[in-house]
């Protein structure tokens, strides 16, 4: 069984063979993330760790772990056929900067020898570290899955677009810690953001339109009586040197929650990468909080780099979180320095453990709400792990128009923040809702795969007042449907409907597509409609479509779900094998993730 959502315990160290050391190591600077492809991790060196209970020591290269004399101390060698020797006594709490009672803490570690550092697959017996279970406060919202839905009862689907990322980097998160299939906590794997975490070569918008629709139907992967129906938006894609001027507040936290490696050095390190981008067009201002909110950085133009990273660079963490202070601050700060027609924006960084002031998810939300009428919108980067507060974050980004991203290494502050910096803080669609009518005669049933938490009434699609997401510049949306097909006839009592007058359209049109959105800054919505008849459907499908069946499926397997039919880690890992992923990176990580999580 999953562990609970809320205040579940997990396992202390991470699966590697040489992680604790690597953990250890990021005090000298060393960072290393999932993100960093396979050689650069290997070539990852770990620097002088100082003490471990007793024990001062440092590690050569990985590439050197399971070879000869991997790790010796002052007083004491570690012989190579040998394990390492057992920690005794170590508790939650180490010290000298290495981490704090959040962070995790080993009993003892037992390193058995592999070949091939590079390949994971080669490898079965690779870690087996003896556990201490200690206290860990992640948060996430638990997930009701969404069955399938008859068409003549319920004709539509509406929902609002998604671009949030975070699910998946935190998951690989999860997957490189050695997690295993019952060790990914219930709400944490949330399919659209997988979806959506990748690009997809879709159709580029039409003139006069923000996006372009690509729709394609093939056979399901994992269940013979069904078909997938997949939608893909695609936005235009721009120079972020040719975007708006941008007028950005950097709201970090520096509490004390955030004292360990992957929270507030590498949130320095991710917003320094951001600071390098910035134009001469375009302010920062900086607000930290801790027990208190402060500024230490206010209108600075984008060129003063040396005062940015300055700022960036002398933060400390300590003390309590009145995060809701801060972002009183700065909004307040956004306001002030507003531009007319450009990208106004608070940036929140933070593992979202705020424990003063408004911390619930509801007064949280309601100061959001309250805050994004001003015409500022809100991106939120969490970091760390032990005690991330997702529900948290996820709430604070829907509500204040931006999107939401974990930033678990470099690799990945480089994706979001500098290599899809348009997507990430250009918006150019706002409230972008979807709902899709299905033709009775053609389709009986159907289930939207994932999207749970961004269900709307039917009512809400055609309310301009109604929230839903924003989607940014070179975004892409990617939306799959499970369906089943009749040749039955059915009815329903709406007279309103499409298909409910079958004089009017022929049988073999499946869907229609029907997308309401905002121009920026504007308040009434636009329609745009893209049906979808039996040409959609394909029996081979596109590389593309593919991929993001094996992305639903592996979500569904990890989420354990009840509609995942034949899906298990193996069928994915064989599917993939016929895809080409090797031309892009990030897709390419994606089939050794799901091979590490089918060994952990």
């Amino acid at each position: 069984m999953k562990k609970n959502s809320v205040g579940f315990g997990k396992k202390c160290i991470s699966g590697r063979g040489i992680s604790l050391l690597l953990v250890l190591a990021m005090t000298a600077g060393t960072l290393t993330g999932c993100g960093q492809s396979n050689e650069e991790r290997s070539d990852t060196a770990a620097a002088d760790v100082g003490d471990y209970d007793g024990y001062s020591y440092e590690a050569e290269t990985s590439e050197d772990v399971g070879g000869t004399d991997w790790a010796t101390t002052d007083d004491y060698e570690w012989p190579a056929e040998d394990s390492a020797p057992a920690a005794e006594s170590v508790g939650a709490d180490m010290t000298d900067g290495i981490t704090n009672s959040y962070d995790r803490a080993e009993k003892s570690m037992q390193y058995d020898g592999y070949d091939d550092y590079d390949t994971y697959s080669d490898y079965e017996e690779y870690w087996k570290p003896d556990y201490y279970e200690v206290p860990d406060t992640e948060e996430y919202n638990a997930l009701e899955e969404m069955g399938f839905m008859a068409v003549s009862v319920n004709p539509l689907s509406t929902f609002s677009a998604d671009v949030d990322t975070a699910s998946y980097s935190n998951l690989r998160r999860m997957i490189e810690d050695g997690y295993s299939l019952d060790d990914i906590p219930d709400g944490a794997v949330r399919i659209e953001e997988l979806l959506n975490y990748f690009s997809y070569d879709y159709a580029g918008p039409k003139k006069g339109e923000p996006f372009g629709v690509t729709t394609q139907i093939a056979n399901c992967p994992w269940n013979e009586n069904t078909k997938i129906a997949m939608i893909g938006l695609k936005t235009k894609d721009i120079d972020f040197s040719e975007a708006p001027a941008s007028n950005l507040v950097f709201l970090l936290d520096v509490s004390g929650s955030m004292y360990s490696d992957d929270k507030l050095p590498l949130l320095q390190k991710s917003f320094s990468m951001l600071t390098e981008n910035l134009t001469a067009k375009d302010k920062v201002s900086i607000v930290v909080y801790a027990g208190e909110d402060r500024v230490i950085l206010e209108g600075v133009k984008g060129t003063d780099k040396k005062v940015i990273l300055e700022a960036i660079n002398s933060l400390e963490a300590g003390g309590s979180t009145a995060g809701s202070d801060g972002i009183i601050t700065a909004y307040k700060l956004a306001e002030k320095y507003f531009i007319k027609g450009g990208n106004n924006r608070v940036i929140l960084a933070t593992d979202g453990d705020l424990n003063v002031g408004l911390t619930t998810e509801a007064e949280l939300e309601a100061l959001i709400t309250e805050k994004k009428k001003s015409g500022v919108y809100l991106s939120v980067l969490g970091f760390g792990t032990g005690n991330i507060k997702d529900n948290k974050m996820e709430t604070l980004a829907d509500k204040g128009n931006g999107n939401y991203a974990y930033i678990d290494s470099l690799a990945e502050a480089k994706k979001v923040l500098v290599e899809e910096m348009g997507a990430t803080l250009v918006t150019v669609a706002e409230d972008v809702k979807l709902q899709v009518e299905f033709n009775p005669d053609v389709v009986a049933g159907y289930r939207l795969i994932g999207y749970e938490n961004r269900q709307l009434a039917e009512q809400d699609f055609a309310d301009d007042t109604k929230d839903a997401g924003e989607i940014g510049a070179g975004h892409t949306v990617t939306v799959l449907y499970e369906i089943v097909t009749t040749d039955a006839a059915a009815t329903y009592a709406g007279t309103t409907l499409k298909y409910a007058d079958k004089k009017k359209l022929p049988d073999e049109e499946w869907f229609t597509v029907n997308i309401r959105y905002k121009k920026p800054g504007e308040s009434k919505s636009l329609l745009l409609s893209y049906p979808v008849d039996k040409k959609g459907y394909v029996k081979e499908p596109s590389q593309d479509m593919r991929f993001a069946m094996a992305v639903a499926e592996f979500g569904l397997v990890a989420n354990d779900s009840s509609y995942k039919g034949e899906a298990t880690m193996r069928t994915v890992i064989d599917r993939l094998k016929n895809i080409d992923t090797k031309s892009d990176e990030y897709k390419d990580e994606f089939c050794y993730l799901v091979r590490r999580l089918e060994k952990n």
